[in-house]
């Protein structure tokens, strides 16, 4: 028996399907149609929020290869690394049955992946567009490996979660919801997306995007906002958040030196955040941790850590692997 399924965006619902003795196929955000028999095995993730996921599902004897780019969690950062930028025949010599990708590498790279699929390997390339989308991906990844009961769970914790902050949220009278521009790249004064993971971290923990006007740079989360409309909302920014990371090498006496940002109303009154951008901009669980970080920069009185505490347990698992206990360690913090 063979079951086909489409995935048009990810947006297709993937759980639920049994692959006990059965091929399954299902086209991925590439359009290429890749045939499930069985679970994958020997996994090279070359995606850093792929091999979190991953850890997340409870897997890692599976795991052989990472990404020079890991950083959570710290079992990622002890397995053999690739780069796709390289020749092939290191990952060929690694006799994966599944190498991960993102269409971004499969667009770039073409040859790349397609050596690989001449030696016999399955390259799927997935990578969700938004929140409702990124439940779809867990649930792929939960196919690929067998692990489709974990990313259930995974989902109802993680719902779980939200619907907890949006419940701390609501506890906000509307006259002290904060107004935010949340930066993405300070040299070019880009902003996000409405629909973007970081501003949907934002407004979960209560806060209120200023720039939602913002338009999308070729169909990406990143969205061109510019100095001058800044400025223009100087005494309208009650605080001005910025991630760090590779995207957005900057620090916080950078944004306060840039000519003209000490009119602005955040800036003044001591109202400036750096989030780690891993935390709000990849598709793991971990947004739930960057949903609560923000909220403490915007009303540390009510996302105390107490609360975090709260939300914490729900994240845990008390029957987690090894695996996923190493994954969990950040909600001990």
């Amino acid at each position: 028996m063979r079951k086909h399924i489409v995935i048009m965006g990810m947006t297709i619902l993937l759980w639920g399907l049994p692959l006990m003795g059965h091929a399954a196929t299902f086209t991925d955000r590439s359009g290429h149609e890749i045939e499930i028999r069985s679970p994958f095995k020997r996994i090279i993730s070359l995606y850093a929020a792929h091999t979190e996921n991953l850890f997340a599902l409870g897997l890692d004897e599976e795991i052989i290869g990472v990404t020079p780019y890991e950083v959570w969690p710290p079992e990622a950062l002890k397995k053999p690394v690739f780069n796709y930028r390289k020749a092939p025949e290191k990952i060929i010599g690694a006799r994966p049955d599944l190498v991960l990708i993102r269409p971004m590498i499969a667009r770039a790279y073409p040859s790349f992946t397609e050596k690989l699929k001449q030696a016999g390997i399955t390259v799927v390339s997935v990578q969700p567009v938004g929140i409702d989308d990124m439940y779809q991906y867990w649930r792929t990844l939960g196919i690929l490996t067998g692990k489709e009961e974990e990313a259930e769970k995974m989902i109802f914790r993680f719902k779980k979660a939200i619907r907890t902050i949006r419940i701390l949220s609501h506890t906000i009278p509307a006259t002290r919801r904060k107004r935010v521009y949340f930066e993405a790249i300070h040299k070019k004064m880009k902003t996000f997306t409405p629909a973007s993971m970081q501003l949907f971290t934002l407004t979960m923990a209560g806060g209120i995007n200023i720039a939602n006007d913002a338009t999308s740079v070729r169909k990406s989360n990143i969205a061109s906002y510019g100095k001058e409309r800044i400025l223009s909302l100087s005494d309208e920014i009650d605080v001005y958040l910025a991630q760090k990371g590779k995207m957005n090498r900057i620090s916080p006496d950078l944004i306060r030196q840039e000519p003209g940002f000490q009119k602005i109303k955040a800036i003044k009154n001591g109202q400036l955040f750096i989030i780690d951008e891993h935390l709000v901009s990849r598709p793991t669980p971990r947004l739930i941790r960057g949903a609560v970080d923000i909220g403490h920069c915007l009303y540390p009185d009510i996302y105390t850590r107490e609360i975090w505490q709260g939300i914490k347990r729900i994240m845990d698992n008390s029957r987690l692997s090894v695996a996923q206990s190493a994954y969990h360690k950040i909600y001990q913090e």
